[in-house]
């Protein structure tokens, strides 16, 4: 029985073995051909799905982490919105725009005493939103 061999750059060469031998071989062949048809089947399929918009759930931490953060963050948004016009005023001066509480109070003529009780509150009215 002849087996033939072709290698990357092309050359062929036929070699000639015992029938057993060659069964053999070509025995290796075809369950490397299938067992290569099954992986490829298998990643074809994974693709298709990603493809048609399937998602695949996965086990790991951060899904669950990102969850909760963005239950959070909906959270703030709810007891934000739930704050008084000028609640969100100073809650946009100090965290979004970054003044300091000394120049909001010489702003708005009143000690910066005055803004950090306003501070309080508001902290205290979100913490009850929260829970």
């Amino acid at each position: 029985m002849k087996i033939t061999y072709e290698f990357l750059t092309g050359e062929i060469v036929e070699v000639e073995v015992v029938d057993s031998l060659g069964e053999f071989v070509i025995g290796i062949d075809n369950d490397t051909f299938n067992s290569n048809q099954t992986e490829s089947r298998r990643h074809k399929s994974y693709d298709y799905s990603l493809d048609q918009g399937k998602q695949f759930a996965a086990a790991n931490k951060e899904i669950a982490a990102t969850i909760a953060t963005n239950e959070t963050i909906e959270s703030l948004h709810i007891a934000y919105g739930n704050l008084l016009p000028q609640q969100r005023d100073l809650i946009r001066k100090v965290f979004y725009e970054g003044l300091s509480i000394t120049y909001i109070a010489c702003t708005e003529g009143v000690s910066k005493g005055a803004i950090q009780d306003r501070l309080r509150k508001i902290y205290k009215k979100i913490k009850i939103n929260l829970k």
